[in-house]
């Protein structure tokens, strides 16, 4: 089985229908095994970036030679340039190309579905709430993430960045894990939270939130991710 898939995996090597097609089924299958058990990410996301630049080569045939491997055709040492030359012209290759874009985006598509159907699982599966107070600045602070009927909560200290695309804000989270608690009658979230800002005089007011997940899934590879972007999504609606 083949875990990942090299960015230029179309185009790298030998170009060749039937060594292609082998080469995707063997990394689609490595997705499904990991999708049959709830693993979500990293192969989620990388999924979605092979299908959007799939899609755009076989829409854009200019984007398809930029993917091909370059070779050096002349440098110019003055100017510190250096000159590319696409190794291949039309014809016979890009016909193999096109032939491998034909099969491979259905495939991947399919598994892109797979993959949003345990997403959407998964978070129909979390809830989210502040502990406490929220203070107005609510884009730094910590997260709680409470499995039910497991005692251990994970405490994790979070930092929401903004940074500008082309046309819009994106908003993104830097998370460190603080500690594992573990809930009692005395314990609660509210005294766990009392408790940080005690021991962290960094974030004398954080923001803190709970995470709370029916089930449980795996956590670094789904509950973790899955998680950061409740946070994201939840703050965000807040302003």
């Amino acid at each position: 089985m083949m875990e990942q898939l090299s960015q230029n995996w179309l185009t790298e090597g030998l170009v060749d229908f039937e060594y292609k097609k082998f080469m995707l089924l063997a990394y689609l299958q490595s997705v499904k095994i990991n999708f049959q058990e709830k693993r979500l990410y990293p192969y989620f996301s990388d999924l979605l970036f092979h299908y959007k630049n799939l899609v755009s080569l076989k829409e854009n045939k200019k984007l398809m030679y930029e993917n091909f491997p370059k070779k050096i055709s002349k440098a110019d040492f003055e100017k510190l340039q250096i000159v590319y030359e696409a190794i291949i012209n039309d014809g016979k290759v890009m016909q193999e190309i096109e032939d491998i874009l034909v099969f491979a985006i259905p495939q991947v598509e399919a598994h892109v579905a797979e993959g949003k159907d345990i997403y959407d699982e998964v978070e129909e599966d979390i809830s989210i709430s502040p502990i406490g107070l929220t203070p107005l600045d609510s884009f730094a602070g910590y997260f709680f993430i409470y499995i039910q009927n497991h005692p251990e909560t994970k405490i994790f200290e979070y930092q929401v960045t903004i940074f500008e695309g082309a046309h819009e804000k994106y908003r993104g989270v830097h998370t460190n894990f603080v500690e594992t608690a573990t809930r009692s009658i005395v314990n609660t979230f509210e005294a766990m939270k009392i408790g940080l800002i005690r021991k962290y005089k960094s974030l004398p007011n954080p923001a803190t939130f709970l995470i709370d997940s029916k089930h449980n899934f795996p956590f670094e590879e789904t509950l973790l991710p899955v998680a950061k972007r409740i946070l994201i999504k939840h703050i965000s609606t807040m302003g």
